[in-house]
């Protein structure tokens, strides 16, 4: 009898949840404005790529005048202009991918090995601060180390030196962005692995100790197969946003004479677009863009599940 009553009110239970298991409304309530933000500003907008393939005139209707199929598409498919811009943003993606994304990762083991936890706050403030930083600012700053009488070409001129123009080289600006980003955003990926770091089992640790392995073989054997995940990630995330890359930087240092290799597809976009009032043109680039980026997306992650059996989906 008793193991009978037992069993209704187990069934009664999962059939009709007691009040306390319950999801709460005011939590369910703090995903209005985000979910809102995100369908506002990122979905919504979505219905005007449609001017991709119409004729949009400024001022006339918001989806375009008429039908112009993919004209928009081969025209900047058979402009240089287009495909130079499209050489410089492979170029400083890959730059940055290549140099800046195992940055945070080597930062982080090197401060997991760091046994002074003041020298280790130190270090981790220096390097996160960066972040925090207006892209204006940072922009300013490099600006002014890299001008004429900024500290580089000061440090040149006391070496016996001759000067050099560093924002008028169009050779200099990969150099210039790519380190720049490496400075900015070093110590916020560093945060995410230190994160991920605390999750590893000690007595792993441990029982590598006792079979003898150095600091590095615990590295290798442990600590980086125990942070994959994380590492795979974020290198799937940061394809993702290859093409993406940076418009407020880049249209705050670059100027004509750096135009080569400074002029990327957003701000290429900007121009077309906003300045010269190319909205349908602009948008079929933007279209292109976005292309390119899911197709990264899904190879990366379709590779990555395939050979190291991580993945974001």
């Amino acid at each position: 009898m008793t193991s009978t009553a037992t069993t209704r009110t187990r069934a009664a239970t999962r059939h009709h949840p007691p009040r306390k298991r319950k999801v709460n409304w005011q939590l369910y309530s703090l995903l209005v404005l985000p979910v809102a933000w995100f369908l506002i500003f990122r979905y919504v907008p979505m219905a005007g790529n449609i001017i991709a393939f119409r004729n949009y005139v400024p001022g006339g209707n918001i989806f375009g005048e008429g039908w112009v199929g993919f004209a928009n598409f081969e025209m900047f498919l058979t402009d240089p202009s287009f495909w130079q811009v499209f050489g410089n943003t492979v170029t400083l993606g890959g730059l940055a991918l290549l140099f800046g994304f195992p940055v945070p990762l080597i930062l982080a083991l090197l401060l997991n090995e760091v046994r002074s936890r003041g020298f280790k706050k130190f270090v981790q403030t220096t390097s996160y601060l960066p972040h925090f930083l207006s892209i204006v600012i940072v922009a300013g700053m490099v600006m002014q180390i890299t001008s004429m009488t900024g500290s580089v070409n000061q440090l040149l001129s006391s070496l016996g030196m001759d000067k050099i123009a560093f924002m008028q080289d169009p050779a200099w600006f990969p150099v210039i962005y790519v380190g720049s980003e490496i400075w900015q955003t070093m110590g916020w990926g560093t945060i995410l692995y230190l994160a991920a770091l605390t999750t590893i089992d000690e007595s792993l640790y441990e029982a590598a100790r006792i079979d003898g392995a150095n600091r590095l073989q615990q590295i290798w054997h442990v600590t980086l197969p125990g942070i994959r995940p994380t590492i795979v990630t974020l290198l799937i995330l940061n394809i993702g946003t290859f093409m993406a890359v940076g418009f407020e930087k880049i249209l705050l240092l670059y100027n004509p004479a750096i135009y080569s290799t400074a002029d990327v597809i957003s701000t290429y976009l900007y121009r077309v677009g906003l300045q010269s009032g190319s909205f349908s043109y602009a948008a079929a680039i933007g279209i292109f863009e976005a292309l390119i980026g899911l197709i990264l997306v899904l190879s990366a992650n379709l590779i990555s599940r395939r050979t190291t059996g991580a993945s974001l989906w």
